[in-house]
Order: structure tokens, then sequence, then C-alpha cells
């Protein structure tokens, strides 16, 4: 089960303008080597608003690396699909995240390969795989920074969103285990309990986010001025921009430009190398996308261990 821990807690508190928590005495946490953690940045004091809420990006945002990444190397251990399916999938994953372009092309070619891991299957069996590929490999790979910050949100009564092009099922599973309201995610088409291997619209990704979170607020009665918003990429710069107050976590380079710019809040939780590193690629995924990349290579090798 994951923690956020009296650091994160109060890192957290200060990141958004209110007071520390009280602690039990103990020291003073320190920040991670390279890390924007020692800044303190005040925005408005975070409190009851019933029409404001906070939306969060999952995959390097919410969670170390990408969802789909881990849901595919579990229902992969799990004899769900062969191997090649993985390859296309990660590909096309880490064409979105370091090129960013929308080429109709390859979102057809995303959309048919992300449904490659679950078409055939039934809902109960992608749910009960995804409970366990949780704990296995999602939990502990929460931020716990992140994870401090929604829990401020909740706390102060609003709610709170993940909003992924990951699979809805995987981030329904998430939003629960950490107690959140709920989540908007990439839907598939079901027929009798069992997956079609048909999308039922399109991949909730750049743009089609902040449509997903307009219509949310509508039907909610939410003041988009007075809401959240928390992405690492660039590619969420539709949503980010829609609500009163983005915050750039673990930001890409894009991203980080942009936020700078803009006075945005910027908040890191990676270690100075990891950070340098991913600014050096210009894409904010080291541990995500092109990390997925490189593991699906050795696929073969090592998912059936």
């Amino acid at each position: 089960m994951e923690t956020t821990g009296d650091g994160a807690a109060e890192e957290a508190a200060r990141t958004l303008g209110r007071p520390d928590p009280v602690t039990d005495g103990g020291p003073d946490p320190t920040p991670e080597p390279g890390s924007r953690a020692a800044e303190v940045v005040v925005e408005p004091l975070i409190g009851p608003d019933p029409q404001a809420a906070a939306f969060f990006d999952l995959d390097n945002t919410m969670i170390q690396g990408a969802s789909l990444f881990y849901l595919a190397k579990g229902l992969y251990q799990r004899d769900f699909f062969p191997t090649r399916l993985i390859f296309r999938g990660l590909w096309l994953q880490a064409y979105f995240r370091f090129i960013g372009k929308e080429n109709p092309e390859h979102i057809a070619e995303a959309q048919a390969a992300s449904l490659g891991f679950i078409t055939g299957h039934t809902v109960e069996e992608i749910k009960q795989a995804g409970e366990e590929i949780y704990e296995e490999s999602i939990a502990p790979r929460i931020w716990p920074g992140t994870r401090a910050i929604a829990q401020m949100h909740l706390d102060a009564g609003h709610q709170v969103w993940l909003v992924t092009a990951a699979p809805a099922e995987m981030a329904g599973i998430i939003a629960a285990r950490l107690g959140i309201t709920g989540a908007l995610g990439t839907q598939a088409d079901v027929a009798d309990g069992v997956y079609t291997g048909r999308l039922d619209g399109g991949l909730l990704h750049g743009p089609a986010k902040a449509t997903a979170v307009r219509d949310l607020a509508e039907r909610h009665g939410f003041d988009l001025a007075r809401c959240f918003a928390y992405s690492d990429s660039h590619n969420d710069l539709p949503l980010l921009s829609l609500v009163g107050h983005p915050c750039a976590v673990n930001p890409d380079a894009k991203l980080l430009a942009h936020a700078e710019e803009q006075d945005w809040q910027v908040r890191d939780y990676r270690s100075g190398r990891r950070a340098v590193k991913v600014g050096a690629l210009g894409a904010g995924t080291v541990g995500a996308t092109a990390g997925a990349v490189l593991a699906g290579l050795a696929i073969r090798r090592h998912l059936k261990g």
C-alpha cells in the first residue's frame, strides 16, 4: 500500500501555499538532490470550494513510468497476448510521447495496438488482472509528492480525477486504490462482457483530455477558473491551459519552458540525474515510454520470469 510520508506532505503543503502539517517533531525533510522541492512557490490556499476540482494526468505525474507498459507486461506474463503486440504498442506510445504529433494514421495504429492487449477477453478477466498488476507494479511507483497534493485536495473537499489516455479500466482501479473521486480514460467497446477490439470513442489524448474535462465540469458545476490540473507532458497543454491553477509535475522540456514562461508552478520529484537526462532528451519519459520500448525489446528473455 502506498504512503505519502511526512516529507512529501510537507513539501506539497509548501507547494500549494498552505501551512505545513503538524509533524511528530522529527527532522526537517531534505529535498531530493537536483529537485525543485526546496523552492517555496505560494499559490492560492487550497480550501473548501464546491466549484473547484483537481485533474491529474497519470503517467509520470501520479506514477513513475507508463501505466500501459505495466498493464501490458502484467497481461503478457499471464499469457493474454503474443509478444508482437507489445512491440507495436510500445513503439507507438513512444512516438506520441517523444514526437507529440497527432498523425491520424499513427492514432489509428495506436488504437489498434492498445486494443490488441485485451481483445477477446472479458471485462472481469481484465479487472482481476488489473487489480493484481496494480499491487505488483504500480503501487510501488506512486509519486509520494503528487499523491500528497491529491490528498490535500481531497481533504479540502474537492473532487479529484485522473485524466489519462490509459485504458479506463486500469485508470479506474488506480483511482479507487488511491481513494480519489474517479478516472477518465480511453474506453474500449464491450459486447456481452467481452472486449470487441474497437474503441468506444477515441484515445483520451491531447486536446481530447481538455474536452473531456470541460464536459465533466459542466456536469458537476465546476468553475474551471477555480480548478487545478497537473501533468508532466506538453501534450497536455490544452488541459493545463483550461484551468485557473495549472501545475507542471516532472515536466518534459517543452512543458517546462512553457510553464516558466507563463509563471506556472513546477514540481519535480525526480533525482537530479534523472531530471537532467529527461531534459536533455526533450521529452518527459526516460523511465516511461523510452524505458518501456527498451524493456519491450527484452520481453522474450525476461517477462516470463
